[in-house]
Formats: structure tokens, sequence, C-alpha cells
């Protein structure tokens, strides 16, 4: 059978996507610049710019070419389609942007939450905080947060042991009165290995988070994987070699060396650098109880890299070290420091232009 041809409708909302995506990668551009960087006919661009002015998407900048020849009409996107709410969950606090579908940041703010915060402290936080970004509703939200976060549900999940609790948080709920689309959840770690994606240029590696908390995310055909429940990459129970030679749980490592803070579970991580700087044993100590950890990731997940990020995950002697004692198994895997600053802010980010745009170029279709 000959193939439908596709309908007039079909190919004029295609051309309005071209235009749209056009103006979202280059801010400004006139009639003949977006024929030329799309590849379609300037009376088409042209059709295709004067419906989607009509419809409020695209304004006329008022700005005109210079030089020789006939001058030519700048057009961008319309100011008020709309913004997305970043909002990211941590010890450090609650902190908030909203972005437009140029992915310029429009507003920011910050709220400083304890250690020992709990649902009601932060859901409080997260709500003021979208209510100060979001007087007209955003269109959608991406969440990070620094506690598991349920894959059906987009809830935190409590589990033992995790030294930043804010119970059964449910973002979406916080966020409904001040969002008008969906909202995305998911847990820090997972979005700084999407940072981190971008920056190693590898698909396949394994980003494990060693600051006051403790966490993994397995990379592999460059998508997170998070597992059923979405729980995957929870490395703090992982059984591994303790100081003494005996298996126990990656976690209660530190609470052997007496390197968490007090009445926490939350790693003292400068004690911990304190150590690492100045008693080679503790380092290596350290060393052997993640390596081990991260053996049995290699084996699984068979990644191409290992990638270090948390506060003392970065530095260079905690690289090293792990260096060592992955190189001596049966699989050496190269391990490497994170390079991106705030990776889940800049993950979160990244996706929340991602949908607004779609929620745009919706709009046209």
């Amino acid at each position: 059978m000959t193939p439908a041809k596709p309908s007039l409708e079909m190919l004029r909302a295609l051309t309005d996507e071209n235009v749209l995506r056009a103006l979202m990668a280059d801010r400004r551009l006139t009639r003949a610049e977006i024929a030329a960087r799309t590849g379609i006919s300037k009376p088409t661009i042209s059709d295709a710019v004067q419906r989607l002015a009509a419809s409020g998407l695209v304004v006329d900048t008022g700005e005109r070419t210079t030089g020789r020849g006939r001058s030519g009409s700048y057009y961008a996107l319309a100011p008020g389609l709309g913004t997305a709410l970043v909002a990211s969950i941590s010890p450090r606090g609650v902190t908030a942007e909203t972005v437009d579908a140029l992915g310029d940041t429009v507003a920011r703010t910050h709220t400083d939450l304890g250690r020992n915060a709990g649902e009601h402290q932060a859901a409080k936080a997260l709500a003021e905080a979208a209510a100060r970004l979001t007087s007209g509703g955003a269109r959608l939200a991406v969440v990070s947060a620094a506690d598991p976060v349920d894959r059906a549900t987009g809830r935190l999940v409590r589990l033992p042991d995790a030294p930043f609790l804010v119970g059964a948080l449910n973002p979406a709920a916080v966020l409904a009165p001040h969002v008008t689309g969906p909202v995305l959840v998911d847990n820090d770690v997972n979005w700084a290995a999407r940072a981190e994606h971008q920056a190693v240029g590898v698909d396949d590696f394994v980003y494990v988070h060693l600051g006051e908390g403790l966490g993994c995310a397995v990379v592999t055909d460059g998508a997170v994987r998070r597992g059923h429940r979405g729980l995957a990459g929870e490395i703090a129970h992982v059984c591994t070699t303790g100081p003494d030679g005996t298996a126990m749980p990656l976690t209660e490592v530190f609470a052997a060396l007496g390197l968490r803070r007090p009445d926490s579970t939350a790693i003292d991580v400068p004690a911990l650098e304190a150590a690492i700087a100045s008693d080679a044993a503790t380092a290596e100590t350290l060393a052997r109880a993640v390596g081990g950890v991260l053996s049995a990731a290699v084996a699984l997940a068979d990644p191409a890299l290992i990638v270090l990020g948390g506060e003392w995950g970065r530095l260079p002697e905690t690289r090293a070290a792990i260096d060592r004692q992955l190189a001596l198994g049966p699989r050496p895997v190269r391990v490497v420091a994170a390079t991106v600053d705030s990776p889940e802010l800049t993950a979160a980010r990244d996706r929340a232009v991602v949908e607004l745009r779609e929620l745009v170029v919706g709009t046209a279709r």
C-alpha cells in the first residue's frame, strides 16, 4: 500500500514546532534566519510566523536588520509563556528557582533547614518558596530531594540510618496549589548523575556520592536506572569490609571509626577529611570499604567509569585511594572526580526547561 501523505495540518504543526525550537535556541531570529536554520522555505516560515504571532506564541521584537538590502524583522518567543519551578530539598535547605523556556533563571530563593528537619518543616519551606516565586502558577515543577523517592508516588521514603529524614513528604501535594501541571520528583544523587552524564560523555558509568550521606546511581545506555520502587543505588546498607576485617554495612564503618556526627547517622565530613589527611590507615580503611561496595557495582553493572562526587568523594586523596583498591580487583575501572557544581540542581533545571519547552510546543499543536 502507498503510505498516506501527511495532512496539511500536520505539516503546519511540524513547521510551527521548528520555528519555536529555533527561537528557543537562538532567542531572536529573522524569518530568513529561521529558514536557513531549519531548511524550510522562507514563504513557509513566514506563514508559520504569522500563525504563531496570531496565537500569541511569537512576537515581532521591533528590531530590524541593518546593512544593504531589505531589512528583516526579528522575532522572538512571546513573553508570558509561563515558567517552570525547580526545587532542591537537602540538609542545606530548600533552594527554589523559576526558569523560562529560554533556559533563563527568572527568580531564586533559599530557606535554611536544620539537619533534623521533619516533614512539616520541609513542606512549609517548600510551599513558601513556591508561593514567593509562582504568583501566577508555574506550568510544571521538577524537584530534587536528598532522600529516597518512591518511583510510583513521588513521595519521599524513610529508610533506616538515612541522615536527612523528612518523613513521607509528598512534594507534588505540597506544590499542587502553585503548579498547574506535572510535578517530577527524584533523588538528588540520580539528578547529579544526569548532570555528570553530560560532563563525562560516557553512557555507562556509576556515580557515587560521598558526603554527609551515601548514595549511588547506575547509568546504563545513558539512562539512570531507578529500580522497581525507585530505590536503586541506596548503598549505605551494602555489606563491605569493616575496620577489623569483618563484614558490616557501609554506613556502620563510619560509626566504627568514630566519624559520625553526634546523635546522628550523618557522616562528620570535617572530621573525616582531617582523618584522611593525617592518618593513612584510616584513609585506606575507608577506601577498602567503599571499594568493596564499588566492586559489587562493577560486577553487576559493568560500567566504563566510576565518578566520585560529594564533599569528600571529590578529594584527590579519596579518588587515589579508591582507585588503588579497584585496581586490585579482576575488573579494574577508571575512577574520576565529579566536575559539575550543584549537579542535582543543574540537572533538575535542565529537565524543567526541556519539559517547559514541550508544553509550549504542545500549545502550538
